[in-house]
């Protein structure tokens, strides 16, 4: 297996030499949506590492709160967390409407299942795809249809397609892709990871590098995970790891270690974007695998069939491998153009 590392290189696109510094890109994303609607807490649990409980306590966002939010180490969102109060939005609307809305590479737009004013929302809404139709036409938009928890279960299919319907019909050209979220369980890494997976730098490069490592290794599935988020970056799923009927899997995956790093946190009192495990085996009957942290901004979880000798095998491969997706990982190298950005913000 060790010769065949050797060939997880991709010859794609050539790699950048120390004279050509690979570029980081900034992409600049709006998270809008009614004062009240929960943007502000999903992304303190998603980028803060916040538990659910815990975003009781947060404020109304004021005005804008702008992040920079670096993503592996070859991405930086500048994540603008927009006020949703009436008079900040049209101050956006209007006073700021240049400076709000150009140069945006997503829009992230949170709808309130539980609004007593839908239409006034969707309003607003049809206010904002005007102004980002005016000065950022490329973008992409994802809509979140927020606190399905709210919702009696036998009626969240039907209440949340009539939503996106609505919601499309106000969308002009742009084709918004929509989700059902709560912060109360996997569906809002679901969303997010969907939303970072189209950003991410070198993915398709990323992509062939763990389709091979999976082959290799023999594996069912092979996961690519943000070190801080512990957002899916990437997946690998073989035919039999494809007949999973739990569909949800790795959203839950998410979850769970990022509870879990919470949980250690608190009681070794280490900072909750502190790196609290290297490796975390799981070895049962019917299946194995193991959590470990692999570059310098990731961690790699791999699913196998049970066997002592295939797990060790598997594990010191992925070692090996590890080499190969450094570059993806790496900030750009050190010349006269680092911290270029690929578009303005």
């Amino acid at each position: 297996m060790e010769d065949a590392m050797k060939n997880l290189s991709v010859e794609d696109e050539p790699t950048a030499s120390p004279s050509e510094p690979r570029k980081q890109k900034k992409k600049k994303v709006l998270l809008m949506g009614k004062s009240g609607s929960g943007k502000s807490s999903m992304r303190s649990i998603i980028f803060s590492n916040y538990v659910a409980k815990e975003t009781r306590r947060l404020g109304a966002t004021i005005d804008v709160d702008l992040s920079h939010v670096k993503f592996l180490g070859n991405l930086t969102l500048n994540l603008w967390d927009c006020g949703g109060q009436d008079a900040f939005m049209e101050n956006y609307l209007a006073q700021q409407r240049q400076h709000v809305f150009s140069n945006v590479g997503v829009l992230i737009y949170v709808f309130d299942i539980e609004s007593r004013d839908f239409d006034r929302d969707l309003l607003t809404y049809r206010s904002i795809i005007g102004a980002l139709q005016q000065f950022s036409p490329t973008a992409s938009i994802y809509i979140l249809v927020h606190k399905m928890d709210l919702v009696v279960p036998n009626q969240r299919e039907e209440i949340y397609n009539d939503r996106v319907s609505l919601i499309r019909g106000k969308s002009d050209t742009f084709n918004p892709i929509p989700f059902a979220t709560s912060i109360w369980d996997q569906s809002l890494y679901k969303a997010w990871a969907e939303i970072i997976h189209d950003l991410v730098p070198n993915l398709d490069q990323i992509e062939k590098h763990l389709g091979s490592l999976g082959k290799i290794i023999q594996a069912e599935e092979v996961l690519l995970f943000e070190r801080s988020s512990f957002l899916v970056v990437s997946s690998w799923t073989s035919a039999i790891g494809a007949q999973n009927p739990t569909t949800d899997r790795f959203e839950r995956l998410s979850n769970i270690i990022k509870n879990f790093k919470q949980g250690t946190s608190k009681f070794t009192g280490t900072p909750k974007s502190a790196e609290q495990f290297v490796i975390l085996e799981i070895k049962l009957k019917v299946f194995s695998m193991f959590v470990i942290k692999f570059t310098t901004n990731t961690y790699l979880a791999v699913v196998l069939p049970p066997g002592e000798e295939r797990f060790n095998s598997a594990l010191e491969n992925c070692k090996i491998a590890l080499k190969e997706f450094e570059d993806l990982d790496s900030p750009a190298k050190k010349g006269s153009d680092r911290g270029a950005t690929s578009s303005e913000t």
